[in-house]
């Protein structure tokens, strides 16, 4: 009886532990929430876009340091790291009034997809 609950308690949690798949969960956004984040904040930050640099595991998008990019960076974050939970998100604001970086990597695949769902991005 013992041995039948370890094993399925090691199922559920394996199961709940489990890597989410590679696309993009619209739903997990509110209607609002998805045209704002697709349709409004996406092309305001690809027009703000300085350049991109290629890492072995992902991307990183260069904007300019000023407060509003700043501002739609962050709230662009906060919506993608639900709809895509599969993301490694890391902002970096370099001394000096040097360039905001967002950086997006994660696990094997991920850099795939990015390409392939980011190609508006001009990778």
């Amino acid at each position: 009886m013992k041995v039948l609950l370890l094993m399925a308690i090691a199922a559920v949690t394996a199961l709940c532990f489990a890597d989410s798949p590679f696309a993009c969960n619209r739903a997990a956004l509110t209607a609002q929430a998805r045209r704002r984040h697709f349709d409004e904040l996406s092309p305001a930050l690809r027009a703000r876009k300085k350049s991109v640099r290629e890492l072995r595991d992902g991307f990183e998008f260069e904007f300019p340091p000023d407060t509003a990019t700043f501002q739609l960076v962050s709230e662009w974050v906060a919506g993608e790291r639900l709809c895509c939970p599969f993301f490694d998100i890391d902002l970096n604001v370099e001394r000096e009034g040097g360039s905001l970086w967002l950086r997006l990597t994660g696990r094997e695949g991920v850099k795939q997809f990015i390409k392939a769902d980011f190609a508006s991005w001009k990778l």
